[in-house]
């Protein structure tokens, strides 16, 4: 898991701002053909936001942020998956934003939680 946490990390980072961008660019138009590659994407920084869930578990850093962050991980393809039929006509502009902000959360949880692990594996070398 220690190789695999520094990866996940990463992935949260980068993949983050590349579904940011993808997002973007797909919200304000003439990007549709984007959205698969953001659906892919949006697995991976779900899969590296477990990941980093389940070593925030392991270490015992915080059972709770890493148990909010497993479920957001779900809630987030749940909503990316359905939001085409929430909200349709000239309300839909909110369950855009709602999406946004699920995913900023998401990439918020993953850098959270990773630096809370640095600090417990900091405290632990320390005594």
């Amino acid at each position: 898991m220690a190789s695999a946490l520094p990866i996940a990390r990463w992935a949260v980072r980068v993949d983050g701002l590349i579904m940011l961008v993808l997002g973007l660019l797909i919200w304000t138009g003439g990007f549709a053909a984007l959205v698969p590659v953001h659906m892919v994407l949006g697995f991976v920084l779900v899969l590296a936001l477990w990941t980093v869930a389940y070593a925030g578990y392991l270490v015992r850093v915080s059972t709770g942020l890493a148990a909010l962050a497993a479920f957001w991980g779900l809630l987030l393809p749940a909503l990316g998956l359905t939001q085409h039929g929430l909200l349709a006509g000239d309300l839909h502009w909110i369950v855009d934003v709602v999406h946004l902000a699920v995913g900023i959360v998401a990439i918020g949880l993953g850098e959270g939680l990773g630096a809370a692990i640095d600090r417990h594996a900091g405290t632990v070398a320390a005594s």
